[in-house]
Formats: C-alpha cells, structure tokens, sequence
C-alpha cells in the first residue's frame, strides 16, 4: 500500500523595505499557501529592524529555532554599496539563532525600485537606474501594462504577480549577464550579495526566492511513498 508523508512547511519571515514590497509577498503567501508559512513583518524595515525584533520581541525570539528562512526584500540604490559590510555583520548574527542547520538568509534584491522587478513580468530590459527620472521612466511602463497600479495597491500588484513566471525567466537572464561585467559567481552567495550590492549595475534576484517556493511545492507534490 502506499503511505503519503508530508514535507513541513518551511517557515518563513519577510522584512520589507517598503509597502509595495510587502503587497507583493502577500500575494505570495497566498500563492504559495499550501507550500510555506510566509510571515510578512507588518513593519518595514530591514536588517536592523530583523535584529532587534529577533532579539527583543518574544514572538520572533522564541520561533527562531523552528525558523527556516528570513528574507529581505529591498531595493539597492547606489548609495547602498557602504552599507554592505554592517548588512553582512546582521546577516550572520541572523543564521546563527538556530544551531544546525542555521536560518537562511535571502536577499530579494532589484536595483533601484522594485518597479524593475514588476516590469520584468512582461518584458525584458536592463536600462541603467540611477535617478529619480529613471525610477519614474520604470513606473510609467509598468503602468502602461497596469493602468491602476500604484505603490502598495495590493489589486494591482497581484494582478502584475500572476506573471511571475516570465519574471523569473527575465531575472535569471539579468543575473547571468553580469557574469560577464565581472559578477564572481552565479550562485546566491556572500560574495556575489556584496559585488551586486556594490556593483550599480541593474539586476533582480527576487526570482530565485520564488524558485525556491516552487522547488518546495514539486517536493510537495511527489510525497507518496510506495511500501
């Protein structure tokens, strides 16, 4: 006979730089409801506010030994790239709060607005994005495929998210072409969060969170074990 097991869901804490960020891993964790426990942090804020909720507030305290992952979903503007190192000092703080394995730390990181990484759910572009102008050339061509969307509008963005398949397609090609502007590795790594945050160049790597949640869901989807 066969005996079907289930995989625990992992538990996940999202840290949001801003309010479009978080209608975004809303629709997420309604998406990927049946895959992984998202918890979206009601606050935004980043690393710092991670830190001090994990080592003050008990309901972050006492999950974290049964924490799987912490993400951070943010934009890196170019004034970023001093702050990588004080950034690196939290991260490994945060992955050392369960013993082994320790928490995973991602970084859902899209240069300049995440904007970029909506647009990239219908078209493929990498233009540079340093100033207010550029930010505001990416917003209007969101909205010439969304018309309603707005910063945070949590009906638009999900309607933007059901095309998170052609994003991540999109995403993966940006990452890769960096590899040829000096990207050290491909992989998530330390090495590679730190030139990207310091690199000004254009990029998303939101999609490799998403990819993760879909890997989790095919496990999910293939728990029967014959006896």
């Amino acid at each position: 006979m066969a005996r079907q097991t289930r995989k625990t869901k992992p538990l996940i804490y999202v840290f949001c730089e801003g309010e479009s960020e978080q209608a975004y891993t809303r629709f997420l964790k309604e998406r990927f409801s049946d895959t992984a426990v998202i918890k979206c942090v009601p606050q935004t804020g980043l690393f710092q506010e991670a830190k001090d909720k994990f080592d003050k507030e008990p309901r972050y305290r006492d999950n974290a030994d049964v924490t799987d992952e912490i993400w951070f979903f943010f934009d890196v503007e170019d004034d970023d790239a001093g702050k990588w190192d004080q950034r690196l000092k939290i991260i490994k703080y945060l992955r050392k709060l369960k013993k082994k394995p320790g928490i995973r730390v991602r970084l859902l990181m899209t240069t300049a607005c995440i904007e970029y990484w909506l647009l990239l759910h219908y078209e493929m572009i990498a233009p540079p994005i340093h100033t207010v102008a550029d930010k505001n050339r990416i917003l209007k061509r969101v909205q010439d495929f969304v018309p309603a969307y707005a910063k945070g509008d949590q009906a638009a963005t999900s309607v933007i998210a059901q095309e998170y398949k052609t994003a991540i397609l999109h995403g993966d090609r940006t990452l890769d072409a960096l590899m040829a502007d000096g990207m050290p590795v491909r992989e998530d790594s330390d090495e590679r969060s730190g030139w990207l945050c310091q690199s000004h160049k254009t990029f998303t790597t939101v999609q490799e969170a998403i990819q993760f949640l879909e890997e989790h869901c095919n496990l999910e989807e293939h728990c029967n074990i014959d006896l």
